[in-house]
């Protein structure tokens, strides 16, 4: 245990956010910020192990839907950007280069790339050839790099960050949204289902679409400090991309078409950031199940169990990770510790306890609860009853979390009729539902009163959305059109 992890969190979570984060980072020892490349992290072993979970879940969903893993490479030719030229634009001013090898000076720079459209979909062009080919589905874990200006915040904005892109091509539109919709189902059973964040999905405005897209539609979780975080986007790509990089095809008829793009990112990294910030309260870590990097830890009270926690552990490590702390601190410390590294379940092993055939089991979900859990039948091990906890406890676990963090989400969403009540809700935390004139670019004015007065921003409309725009927007009086969501965004 590093000093710093010894510390505790003393930082309250709804009082001063900005500081409880930085001491979760720090003392739960997730990242290390003194590396001197600014604006990338080095990455602890609490963090690494919860994030391979994640990747293997999320693998897992992908292939299952038809999505196969390929590796692409990291540099990008100049000329593959150059390509699609709204799509430049909107990196350009992100792009790491890459100018020389060694001492030589290359003729051609060469991009860190900050996504991998310009490198996939040159080899769509070559690898698809029939509708027989399509669709055609690819996936890559990989790291991106941005040279972001804005202020860097661990696992929320940083220079280079982890995720997995999915891209895919098919032969007509509707195919293509289709895949949108089959993206938009795995961020719920990924996010929601599995790790527990809430989450609105929005159709993002004209003015806010991903640079080369045809329409944009993305996540948003809600932090207590009242900004959202957006998490996995997807998008119908331009076919300005398709024939830029000749991805076409021939259909039935014999004739040449071009290909519908679509692709998606999950940031395996920003997702984490909700993870830590959905569930951790203020005594630390919060972690669902499924990715929890020690899903049980056992501590010895006394120097004489050591045989009967070597036995447990055995057993337990048939059904979950597990591991016992053989430090000399004392056991409050080592309580407090484990509690604040997120653990789900900690088995605290005292000699008394185990002369009586009893074990206590210390749960994080349910408020810190402890249980007792004695075995009735001497014949019967103890370590059997307690394995049995684990898996019932296991089974209930992550549903508990998500039951807390949707309850605290649904409160979080407030309607206005001015932009008075906007600013009001705003100040408070919420997330804003309003009228609005136009998602189109005759809405951005707007949506530039909305940045300028209030430092909010327009993420778009509800997918799901009831119910029907009625009266005027909010901002110019015009017939409203839709009904969108504001919030303020890192």
């Amino acid at each position: 245990m590093s000093k710093k992890s010894q510390q505790g969190i003393t930082a309250k979570k709804e009082e001063n956010f900005s500081e409880w984060f930085t001491q979760i980072v720090q003392r739960c020892e997730l990242a290390d910020l003194r590396s001197n490349v600014k604006g990338f992290l080095i990455f602890q072993p609490w963090s690494v192990l919860a994030m391979e979970k994640m990747y293997k879940i999320l693998e897992e969903i992908l292939q299952k839907k038809g999505h196969k893993p390929y590796w692409f490479p990291t540099l990008i030719p100049e000329k593959n950007l150059k390509k699609e030229s709204e799509h430049l634009g909107g990196f350009t001013p992100e792009v790491f280069w890459v100018t020389h090898g060694g001492k030589k000076k290359f003729e051609e720079k060469l991009a860190l790339r900050p996504t991998s459209e310009t490198i996939i979909y040159p080899m769509f062009g070559i690898w698809i050839r029939s509708y027989n080919d399509l669709p055609f589905k690819v996936y890559q874990r990989a790291n991106v790099f941005r040279y972001e200006t804005k202020a860097t915040r661990p696992f929320l904005r940083s220079r280079e960050f982890h995720w997995i892109e999915r891209h895919s091509a098919h032969s007509t539109e509707e195919d293509a949204f289709n895949q949108v919709k089959e993206d938009m189902k795995t961020t719920e059973e990924f996010l929601h289902d599995i790790l527990g964040i809430p989450f609105i999905f929005f159709k993002r405005p004209e003015w806010d679409k991903f640079s080369g897209a045809a329409r944009t539609f993305a996540a948003d979780a809600l932090n207590p400090d009242g900004k959202v975080i957006q998490q996995p986007s997807t998008h119908m790509i331009s076919q300005k991309f398709s024939r830029a990089f000749d991805v076409k095809f021939k259909d039935k008829d014999g004739k040449d078409k071009y290909c519908y793009i679509t692709c998606y990112g999950p940031a395996i990294s920003r997702i984490f950031a909700s993870v830590i910030i959905t569930h951790g309260d203020n005594k630390g870590l919060k972690f669902p199940w499924e990715i929890a990097p020690t899903q049980v830890v056992i501590i010895p009270i006394d120097k004489k169990v050591k045989q009967k926690a070597e036995q447990l552990k055995r057993k337990i490590e048939k059904i979950a990770s597990v591991e016992i702390d053989y430090s000399d601190k004392r056991p409050g410390e080592k309580f407090n510790y484990w509690e604040m590294k997120g653990v789900p379940i900690r088995i605290d092993l005292g000699l008394k306890d185990l002369e009586k055939n009893r074990i206590t089991i210390f749960r994080r979900d349910l408020n810190r609860k402890e249980i007792s859990v004695k075995s009735k039948d001497v014949k019967e091990p103890i370590e059997n009853i307690v394995l049995k906890r684990i898996k019932e406890i296991s089974k209930e676990f992550t549903k508990n979390l998500i039951k807390q963090a949707d309850k605290v989400f649904e409160n979080r969403v407030k309607e206005a009729k001015s932009i008075k009540e906007i600013n009001s809700a705003i100040k408070e935390g919420a997330i804003v539902k309003c009228n609005f004139c136009s998602l189109e670019k005759d809405g951005e004015k707007c949506a530039e009163v909305i940045e300028k007065e209030i430092g909010a921003e327009v993420r778009g409309t509800k997918l799901d959305e009831r119910q029907k725009p009625s009266g005027k927007c909010v901002i110019c009086g015009k017939e409203a059109n839709h009904i969108v969501y504001i919030a303020k965004s890192y």
